[in-house]
């Protein structure tokens, strides 16, 4: 099996989102997100905006996102950071939680520069 081109970590919100969903749902997220750090499937792992990104897994005609943004100051390997999670049935996404996960991403790096 080939390596993961990265490793994913969720923050407090995305893993609420995560555990507020059904047992198959949130099996069905995280295998999606699981097979997007192995291939590049723009089903499942796409660019919205210059920095946020979203998981994307469609289940029981719904459509489940977790924004996320990279973090590649690390030289042991490269990090998505999951940001949060919505439902939606509609392809368009709402700018607040774009906003939301671009305010998301300025703070991380903000308490990560701290460290």
């Amino acid at each position: 099996m080939p390596d993961p081109k990265f490793e994913v970590l969720f923050l407090e919100e995305a893993a609420s989102f995560l555990e507020e969903q059904d047992e198959k749902a949130r099996y069905k997220i995280i295998y999606d997100i699981t097979r997007s750090r192995f291939s590049n499937d723009q089903e499942r792992f796409k660019k919205l905006t210059q920095e946020i990104w979203e998981f994307r897994t469609i289940y029981k005609k719904m459509c489940f996102r977790m924004f996320a943004f990279w973090d590649k100051t690390s030289k042991e390997s490269t990090l998505v950071v999951a940001t949060h999670g919505i439902i939606k049935k509609s392809n368009k996404i709402p700018l607040s939680d774009l906003d939301k996960a671009e305010r998301m991403r300025k703070l991380y790096f903000e308490l990560k520069a701290k460290l």
